[in-house]
């Protein structure tokens, strides 16, 4: 191996494994927040949401996740986590508040506090899971600001990003992601049904051109077989 090739292949290694480095910081400084992640994002549709927690404060255990949630949602599930108990909390509006079907409501749930049972080590990871109803609201971003409450002191994960920003700049981001359109349609707004239906026609009609491809070829090979005998024929008599 010549220097010239051996430098390069040496840059080049260097190279990946200095993004290989960046990507694996990022990822770590990602998983040091309090995130939410959704198993579902259409609108519409029924969503588990699991939020984790990577850490305590100050090096402390956590005691107590005090979710606030958005107020595109009314109410949320909690699913049990024995190592927590857990509540909701209520909160009742001056007026009636009009829903999209056009009924009303008067109170909606604000926040679901976990409660630890003992103080989740800072070295240990758990998660809580939220059932919600999402709304029809395809592009909306959902932000969930979280109260982490420790042994010694807390961690409040509520700052948003301001337009262009990215999150992960934050020192404390809420946990949050982003509704996408109501599944059962394409990119072009025909359901899912139609679009595999016209995907089945397009491709029985290019069988069939297949076919008469096909056909065409074995004609011509036929025509050419026949003309062949009748040269070959002709040559004989003469």
């Amino acid at each position: 191996m010549t220097t010239s090739v051996l430098r390069r292949t040496l840059t080049t290694a260097a190279a990946a494994g200095g993004t290989a480095v960046l990507m694996l910081a990022g990822m770590q400084g990602a998983s040091a927040h309090v995130s939410v992640t959704p198993d579902k994002t259409a609108a519409n549709s029924y969503a588990l949401l699991t939020f984790g927690i990577p850490h305590g404060c100050d090096n402390t255990g956590t005691t107590k996740m005090t979710i606030t949630l958005p107020q595109e949602l009314n109410d949320a599930q909690p699913t049990v986590n024995p190592n927590w108990t857990v509540e909701k909390v209520t909160e009742t509006f001056p007026e009636p508040r009009k829903q999209a079907d056009g009924t009303s409501i008067t109170k909606r749930t604000s926040k679901i506090v976990y409660t630890a049972k003992a103080p989740l080590d800072p070295h240990l990871r758990d998660a809580l899971v939220l059932s919600v109803k999402l709304p029809d609201a395809a592009g909306k971003t959902l932000y969930f600001p979280t109260l982490q409450s420790c042994v010694k002191g807390q961690t409040d994960w509520k700052e948003l990003p301001k337009e262009g920003q990215d999150p992960h700049s934050l020192e404390a981001p809420a946990p949050s992601f982003t509704i996408t359109a109501a599944a059962g349609h394409d990119g072009h707004g025909a359901p899912a049904a139609e679009a595999e239906q016209a995907a089945a026609v397009s491709g029985a009609s290019d069988g069939g051109a297949d076919a008469r491809s096909w056909a065409g070829l074995v004609a011509g090979l036929a025509g050419l077989a026949l003309g062949g005998a009748a040269f070959f024929r002709k040559m004989k008599s003469a």
